[in-house]
C-alpha cells in the first residue's frame, strides 16, 4: 500500500492522488453517517490526518464543512422513512448553534497536542457509551415539557461544541445521549442527530471560514462524496440490528482513535 505524502505540495494537491484520498475519506465518512446518524468526522478527522497530511486543526475544519451537506441528505432520507424527532431536534439544535460557535472559537486557541488528546479521549468516551447504552428500535417522538426542552438544549450545547472543536457533527454525543437520557429508539435518534447537525456544522463552518482554516475546493470535494454515499449507509443502517449496529462503530472509534494516539506520541517524540 503506498503511503500518501505527509505534507503535499502545491503540485501534488493539483494531482489526482490528493483528490483521490480527499473523495475517499468523503465516501467512508458519508456511509459512517447515514448508517449511524453521526457527521462522519469521528473518521474523517484522522484519515484527513493520514492520507492528506492536513494538521488537526484545518482537518476539524475540513470535516466540519462537508458535514454541512451530507447531514442534510442523510436527515431527509430518515425523515422520508418517519425517522425524525422534528420538535425535539429544534431545542437540540438551539443549544447545538451556540455550542459550535464556542468550539470553533476554542479550536482556534488551543495548542495542536492538548487538541489532539482532547480529541482522543472524546472518542473514547463516546466508545465506551456505545457499548454500555443498550440500543433499542422503536418509533414516537417524545412528550417535551419545560425540563425535557432545557435538557435538549443542554445536549445540543455539549454537541455543538464537540462539533466546533473537534470537527465531528456531534452524533457521537447527541446518539447516545438521546438513546440513553430520551429513551428514543436507535433509528430516530440517529435521524434527530441528523437534523440538529445542518444549523450546527454550518455556524462552526462559518466561525471556522473566517478564521481562515477551511479551504473550500477541499471540503466541496469530501462532502460531495460524503454525501453521495449516505444514502447507502441510511440503508444499511435500516438493514443493521440496532446491537451490531452499535457494537461495530464503537470498534470503528476505538481503532481511529488508536491510530492518532499512535501519531500524537510521534509527533511529541518528534517535538
Amino acid at each position: 500500500m503506498t503511503t500518501p505524502p505527509a505534507t503535499p505540495s502545491d503540485d501534488q494537491a493539483r494531482g489526482g492522488r490528493y483528490w483521490f484520498w480527499l473523495a475517499t475519506v468523503g465516501v467512508i465518512g458519508g456511509v459512517l453517517s447515514g448508517a449511524f446518524g453521526v457527521g462522519g468526522g469521528i473518521i474523517m478527522v484522522p484519515l484527513l490526518i493520514f492520507l492528506t497530511g492536513m494538521d488537526q486543526r484545518r482537518a476539524s475544519a475540513t470535516s466540519l464543512a462537508a458535514i454541512v451537506p451530507t447531514a442534510v441528505a442523510g436527515a431527509a432520507t430518515y425523515f422520508a422513512n418517519g425517522q425524525v424527532d422534528v420538535l425535539a431536534a429544534l431545542f437540540v439544535a438551539v443549544g447545538g448553534v451556540v455550542g459550535s460557535y464556542l468550539g470553533a472559537m476554542l479550536l482556534r486557541r488551543i495548542s495542536l497536542t492538548w487538541l489532539r488528546w482532547m480529541f482522543i479521549a472524546v472518542m473514547l468516551i463516546a466508545a465506551v457509551r456505545l457499548f454500555l447504552v443498550v440500543p433499542m428500535r422503536g418509533d414516537g417522538v417524545l412528550e417535551i415539557d419545560v425540563w425535557t426542552a432545557i435538557a435538549l438544549s443542554g445536549l445540543g450545547l455539549a454537541m455543538g461544541i464537540a462539533s466546533g472543536l473537534f470537527g465531528v457533527g456531534g452524533g457521537i454525543i447527541a446518539v447516545p445521549g438521546l438513546m440513553a437520557l430520551f429513551g428514543m429508539g436507535d433509528l430516530i435518534a440517529k435521524g434527530t442527530s441528523l437534523l440538529v447537525m445542518i444549523p450546527t456544522a454550518i455556524s462552526g463552518t462559518v466561525a471556522n471560514s473566517r478564521g481562515g482554516l477551511v479551504k473550500l475546493s477541499e471540503a466541496a470535494v469530501v462532502g460531495v462524496a460524503a454525501t453521495a454515499a449516505s444514502f447507502a449507509g441510511v440503508a444499511l443502517a435500516f438493514w443493521m440490528p440496532p446491537a451490531l449496529a452499535s457494537y461495530l462503530f464503537a470498534a470503528l472509534i476505538v481503532f481511529a482513535a488508536v491510530q492518532l494516539a499512535i501519531r500524537a506520541v510521534r509527533a511529541q517524540r518528534k517535538g
